[in-house]
């Protein structure tokens, strides 16, 4: 595939850059992850039955939905700086609103509201990130989605352990919120501005089609996979390997920092045996931990499983976006929108086909059907050349 990069105006030095795109990337882990010790918190102060909730809950995957493809064109337009700063700082004021919220259709809007913003941050990042990594000429993708798996781990933790101090449910929110504020504040000087658009560039949403579409479909079935991991493995080691419910949530946690390490060390891994080869090595090792933990009736093999998916997948969304924003003819900041909402489908309405399919049949036949389908990624893989 001949590729065609975007000319670019004057920016900072690529090292201050390449610092703020990863302190963006935990930026938006942090403000993700800090949502989820605060909704026990919201479940119990507005009485809410476990339906209910869920069907609030989807007020955060619509809003990032529909902000998506709408930021991938205000994006192309005015600079992922300018999005990324404004975003940012939509996102912190998010979650005071969510600890505040007083009712059913005020939790609804600041999720919603929450969404919007991240899905922003989200597209907006990922276009920037490109064009370091064009700048840089080297693999640099999966580093910066290992900053934001670590954003998600600390976020989650560091929620916890403000509320674990006794701290009110607002001024936690505020402390994280001020802490993310200050990064962006700090930090959006020294992104790249906009990028000026090569001939045959377009700063118009299309449906997605051809390799578009393609990467888009890949980013499905992995952000699927992860949402299986998010919704399931808990339920699958209790109920189908006996495992304490104490003890259920260590496969989901063991699944995260193998994903973390994974793209931590992920560039290292592009660079020296190339995109194709890590999609298809990385998609079939996630697929083999799928059936392993389907097939052996031992626990241990089961955490080993979502262990392995957790490094096989790691590195396919980082090397799908990076591939997706160097498609000629395409505006970069378009195509990965588009494949990023493509993947939030997967990972919103991945979880919900599994739970249907396991109904009918049974949760280790759906969760081989996951690893199958990332069998079809592996074989794939060379969408990305």
């Amino acid at each position: 595939m001949q590729i065609r990069v975007p000319t670019v105006t004057d920016g900072p030095p690529l090292a201050a850059a390449t610092r703020a795109t990863r302190l963006t990337f935990l930026v938006s882990g942090i403000g993700m992850a800090a949502w989820a010790p605060m909704v026990p918190y919201a479940k119990a102060r507005l009485a809410l039955d476990d339906a209910t909730l869920g069907l609030v809950l989807l007020a955060f995957g619509g809003g990032s939905m529909v902000a998506m493809p709408l930021v991938g064109v205000l994006t192309e337009r005015f600079g992922s700086r300018r999005v990324i700063g404004i975003g940012g700082l939509l996102l912190c004021t998010a979650l005071p609103l969510l600890a505040l919220a007083p009712g059913i259709v005020s939790l609804a809007l600041a999720l919603l509201y929450f969404g919007m913003a991240l899905g922003a941050v989200d597209v907006a990042m990922n276009a920037h990130a490109v064009e370091v990594e064009r700048r840089a000429q080297r693999p640099l993708m999966s580093g910066f989605h290992g900053l934001f798996s670590v954003g998600g781990l600390s976020g989650a933790a560091g929620m916890s352990a403000l509320l674990a101090l006794g701290l009110p449910l607002m001024v936690a929110a505020l402390v994280i919120a001020g802490l993310l504020a200050s990064i962006i504040i700090t930090q959006w000087r020294h992104l790249i501005g906009r990028i000026a658009a090569a001939a045959g560039h377009s700063a118009v949403f299309r449906w997605p089609r051809g390799l578009v579409l393609l990467l888009g479909l890949v980013c499905f079935v992995s952000f699927m996979a992860e949402g299986a991991m998010l919704d399931w493995s808990a339920v699958f080691l209790r109920d189908f390997r006996g495992v304490s419910a104490a003890s259920a949530g260590l496969g989901y946690a063991g699944f995260s920092v193998a994903m973390a390490l994974g793209r931590l060390t992920g560039d290292r891994t592009i660079a020296r045996f190339g995109p194709v080869a890590s999609v298809r090595v990385g998609a079939a090792t996630a697929a083999a931990g799928l059936l392993i933990a389907a097939a052996v009736p031992w626990p241990a093999a089961a955490m080993l499983g979502f262990l392995l998916v957790g490094l096989g997948a790691a590195n396919i969304v980082p090397v799908m976006f990076g591939a997706a924003g160097r498609l000629p003819g395409v505006s970069p900041a378009v195509s990965i929108a588009t494949v990023t909402t493509l993947g939030y489908a997967g990972l919103l309405s991945g979880p919900a086909l599994i739970g249907f399919l396991a109904h009918a049949s049974s949760l280790p036949i759906a969760l081989a059907a996951v690893g199958g389908l990332l069998i079809m990624v592996s074989i794939a893989a060379r969408v990305v050349r």
